[in-house]
């Protein structure tokens, strides 16, 4: 596959104000999306390879405007390693990517759903270095199989990959969807036949996994549903759980979201685990925040951590506004067990919802705003970040930076913050 002409845009450094006794962050804008050639529309965050290289996905944009796969340089240069083509190849990549010590990369297609009907149902697929791009699997659909990906992939010391799919499968009514399943966790073994793991129910044991799985040295696998678990919490959909899938494909789960006052709902988002085996992550509702919804009080979002016990701690509530709401992203931890993530919207008021912020959250529930979007200098950012040896985080926002050929709200930026 021909790799498009590089295309770089270099955003100023901006200079943060942050409270009292916290260092001061530089925000630069790295790129700025532009829809053609370069991408529209980054979902996912980035990865980054020894030299210092980001590569990511674009859901939209690209030689055919049906999403690409990309390397930047650490200066901001971007290289279309992969324009996807609609129906030859399916479409829009909202996932992530892992790489190879070949200098492969993989990742998921979402393809598309029309009228409440799973009408293309994606595909995990695999990029060469040079470009070439290779469809290891195409999901069928309920009741044999999942569609359309929404997560990233998961690879074990052997060459399998895993991975968690929000529609199709056995299950049959989840949430406000009819007939669009309940989801699957799959594995793809490396001569690319797949295994169906699990097919969630709707019920006590969740629906519909939106996130990423982590896995251990055993091979059990990790993740969250954001409906499901505690029926009797948002009823009758549930308000999301914590699982774990062994090798064998038995499911257990670790925690469902609702039980306490004031606890968080709907997480969507891919776990983190520290070396004791706590879990970290963020709920889209819930805590303690005024956010409603019509009359109801559903709360802004929470940062959540889960002990190997199965005891879940809120470790945030956002308030909606200035300070945030519905993170959807996961989180990275540091040394010294600071939480850091993103939050979609709240934030500055330059976009109608708010357009979300960076925050850091430290072991005593202390929340700073690293940086808070303003619409031109990046919007809605719904992918976790990154962050190098010298503390520099990365990450990417869906919207902003002021291109114009994806309308008023822009095509998206990647971004870093220097300590």
């Amino acid at each position: 596959m021909k790799v498009l002409a590089a295309v770089s845009i270099i955003g100023a450094a901006v200079l943060l104000a942050l409270p009292c006794g916290a260092h001061a962050q530089t925000y630069t804008v790295l790129h700025v999306f532009s829809g053609r050639p370069d991408g529209a529309l980054p979902y996912a965050g980035l990865i980054r390879d020894s030299a210092g290289n980001f590569y990511g996905t674009t859901s939209g944009g690209g030689a055919f405007n049906f999403g690409t796969v990309f390397k930047m340089t650490p200066t901001g240069t971007v290289n279309i390693l992969y324009s996807f083509r609609g129906a030859a190849d399916q479409e829009n990549p909202w996932s992530g990517l892992i790489r190879d010590a070949r200098g492969n990369l993989f990742g998921t297609t979402f393809g598309y759903l029309e009228g409440g009907e799973n009408s293309n149902f994606g595909t995990v697929f695999r990029i060469s270095p040079t470009g070439q791009e290779t469809t290891i699997h195409s999901f069928a659909g309920l009741p044999t199989d999942g569609a359309n990906p929404v997560a990233g992939l998961v690879r074990d010391a052997a060459g399998n990959f895993y991975g968690a799919v929000p529609y199709g499968g056995t299950g049959t009514v989840c949430g406000a969807f009819v007939n669009t399943g309940c989801g699957i966790i799959y594995k793809i073994d490396a001569t690319g036949k797949e295994t169906v793991l699990y097919n969630f129910t709707g019920g006590t044991d969740g629906a519909d996994p939106y996130g990423t799985l982590i896995i251990d040295r055993q091979g059990n696998l990790y993740g969250t549903t954001p409906l499901g678990g505690d029926l009797s919490c948002n009823a009758p959909y549930g308000c999301g759980t914590v699982f774990k899938v062994d090798s064998s494909g038995n499911e257990t789960v670790l925690y469902s979201f609702g039980a306490q006052p004031n606890d968080g709902e709907e997480p969507y988002v891919t776990l983190v685990r520290d070396a004791v085996g706590n879990f970290y992550g963020t709920t889209d509702w819930g805590g303690t925040g005024p956010c409603s919804n019509g009359a109801v009080r559903v709360g802004c979002g929470t940062v959540f951590k889960l002990d190997p016990s199965g005891k879940e701690t809120v470790l945030y509530s956002f308030q909606g506004g200035f300070d945030g709401e519905n993170p959807t992203a996961a989180v990275i931890l540091d040394a010294a067990g600071n939480v850091y993530g993103t939050v979609q919207a709240g934030g500055s008021t330059a976009c109608p919802a708010g357009c979300g912020l960076v925050f850091r959250v430290d072991k005593t529930g202390k929340k700073t705003n690293l940086h808070v979007f303003k619409g031109k200098d990046g919007s809605l950012p719904l992918a976790g970040l990154i962050r190098d040896a010298a503390g520099n985080f990365y990450g990417t926002t869906l919207n902003g930076g002021g291109a114009q050929s994806c309308g008023s709200e822009g095509c998206g930026v990647v971004f870093k913050i220097a300590p």
